[in-house]
């Protein structure tokens, strides 16, 4: 009866579990409408290739910086200036000045600390408004060239929800603007360079934008030698990148005098895409990128420069940024963003040079021996598009072994880190040892893999263990059919002994004297040997494959000594251990 009741009481709460998740309203997919794609059939984009650095220009300080929880300090905006400038940006927009007063001060601190070299240009962002370009001025008083940056939005949705206004009044904004800030340039000292940004030009109408900017371009009367940066904003990621490709390359055909114009794009990542959708810009025949490093910014972030440059760098082409030394970028950006680069962030991320799974480990233990084997002037090792060493990471993390690895990357490990070279049979043995031991505790670091391995092989000395050895050529003496004779000493059981024996060899030898004194039926199916390291000091690590001939087992051992024929003979020993004779 009570089994009778549990399944009565189970069945119940199968039912009501069904008619919960039928309560479950669906995923109100039919709320969004999608966004309208250009009907741009002569794209030329898709068969062109990326091949040069563009122009970059750092944001890091202005919208990177205002999408922090803490924002920096003018002491920590400094350090981040310098560091840029370090790394090879010659534009960055270092804030909104006239807006805020901790922005203000930090330019001021720039100019007069004669921080900012001959080469590199500061942008600052205003509105179009009179009261704020006017102080904008003044905080660049002492620039010897300025990029000034003025912005008013353009899309549909924000013409109709936020500024009621019609086309022809959002234009004059923008016009209105530019002849603000062209009447301050030219009694400007220094050189004043202007941008614009129709911002939301991802929800603005092609022509429209198209009409807008043309008209600040006019205004401001740009020529070749005086270009005028346009920057077109995927102020808010609404579609595929493809899509905004088509949209950069019609604006690149349709732009009057395209020579005056350097077409910059300032993508943001809503979509996840913000990374693709600069390179397919880049493409469509955009000049610049305005980005931050590792993608911080509003919402999901800014397009992140450094995996732009990365992946331009892994195709072999010059990214002309200094970002040869990872970690220190990561350093100073996660202490004044106060931001942790995530463990799989592209290129910087902790894990990304990491391979857990067996397969992948194989597969870069083979590539990078065939690296050193041929001597190959080009990096190609799978699952590694680049060398980690060539941007300041260590081959350390790049094999780690859990439970998902196999044999490949335990060897790697005993290469890479111990130089221990094994023998390709013995990868799988050696390999579950360490497979027991994480699927209890997890990742096994290569300290502990050292440790099995020396408790497993290079520690077996026990019943039977190795002490001394004596060999004499007999080679000269025509009446023996062997070679060699060795004299062997040893402890059984801790008690000490000796024999002799002669054979073609001290392996050969040491094994027959083996099979007679402790009575055990050997035979030795494989012997590899190396050296351990280079030097004086050099020590030589010996591997043998040894059969039990009684039942059939077999298995291997290592002997390490500075002599390579002790090492063979203690590899023997190490063997005869594992296999359990001589009990």
């Amino acid at each position: 009866m009570l089994l009778i009741a549990a399944e009565v009481e189970k069945t119940e709460q199968i039912r009501n579990r069904i008619k919960r998740m039928e309560n479950i309203k669906m995923l109100n997919y039919k709320r969004y409408q999608r966004n309208p794609v250009e009907d741009y059939p002569e794209r030329e984009w898709p068969n062109k290739q990326i091949e040069k650095a563009p122009i970059w220009c750092s944001v890091d300080l202005r919208d990177g910086n205002q999408a922090l929880i803490d924002p920096m300090v003018v002491s920590e905006k400094i350090e981040m200036f310098q560091f840029l400038v370090k790394m090879g940006f010659k534009e960055i927009e270092i804030g909104f000045p006239a807006a805020s007063q901790i922005e203000y001060d930090f330019l001021r601190q720039l100019v007069d600390r004669k921080l900012i070299p001959d080469d590199v240009s500061v942008q600052v962002l205003t509105q179009c408004r009179e009261e704020l370009i006017d102080k904008t001025f003044e905080a660049i008083e002492g620039c010897k060239q300025a990029v000034v940056h003025i912005y008013n939005s353009t899309s549909t949705l924000q013409r109709d929800v936020v500024f009621g206004m019609d086309k022809e009044e959002i234009k004059q904004i923008a016009v209105k603007g530019t002849k603000m800030v062209k009447e301050r340039a030219a009694k400007f000292p220094g050189k004043i360079i202007l941008e614009y940004s129709p911002e939301s030009f991802t929800g603005t109408e092609l022509d429209y934008a198209l009409e807008i900017c043309t008209a600040v371009q006019e205004t401001w009367g740009a020529t070749k030698e005086e270009p005028i940066i346009i920057n077109l904003p995927s102020t808010v990621e609404m579609t595929t990148p493809n899509v905004f490709a088509d949209r950069i390359e019609w604006m690149n055909k349709h732009f009057k005098n395209r020579e005056s114009i350097i077409v910059s794009v300032h993508p943001h990542n809503d979509r996840g895409t913000g990374v693709a959708t600069a390179e397919l810009a880049l493409l469509a025949g955009a000049d610049r990128i305005e980005g931050t490093l590792f993608g911080n910014g509003e919402r999901t972030g800014n397009v992140d420069i450094l995996n732009i440059a990365y992946n331009m760098f892994s195709q072999g082409i010059d990214p002309e940024l200094v970002i040869d030394k990872v970690n220190d970028i990561i350093e100073i950006y996660e202490r004044c963003c106060k931001i942790p680069v995530h463990p799989r962030h592209p290129y910087a991320g902790k894990l990304v040079f990491t391979a857990f799974s067996g397969s992948h480990q194989d597969a870069i233990n083979k590539g990078v021996k065939a690296m050193k084997e041929r001597n190959s002037q080009f990096w190609q090792v799978p699952y590694l598009p680049i060398d980690p060493a060539d941007i300041g990471r260590e081959y350390e993390p790049i094999v780690r072994i859990n439970s998902q690895s196999g044999k490949g990357g335990v060897a790697f490990v005993m290469d890479t880190y111990f130089g221990f070279k094994l023998p390709k049979g013995m990868h799988k043995e050696f390999a579950n040892v360490i497979q027991k031991i994480s699927e209890k505790q997890g990742e096994v670091s290569p300290d502990e893999i050292m440790e099995q391995f020396r408790n497993e092989y290079l520690n077996k000395k026990e019943p039977v263990h190795f002490r001394k050895l004596t060999v004499i050529d007999l080679s000269n003496e025509t009446k023996s059919e062997f070679d060699t004779k060795v004299i062997v000493t040893y402890t059984d059981h801790g008690k000490e002994k000796t024999f002799e024996a002669v054979g073609n060899g001290p392996i050969d030898a040491v094994q027959r004297g083996l099979q007679e004194t402790i009575d055990v039926k050997i035979k030795v199916l494989d012997y590899e040997e190396h050296a351990l390291q280079s030097g004086s000091n050099s020590q030589a690590a010996a591997y043998i494959h040894l059969l039990d001939a009684d039942d059939g087992r077999v298995t291997y051992g290592v002997g390490v000594s500075s002599n390579i024929t002790r090492a063979s003979v203690r590899a023997i020993f190490s063997a005869i251990n594992r296999l359990g004779l001589g009990n």
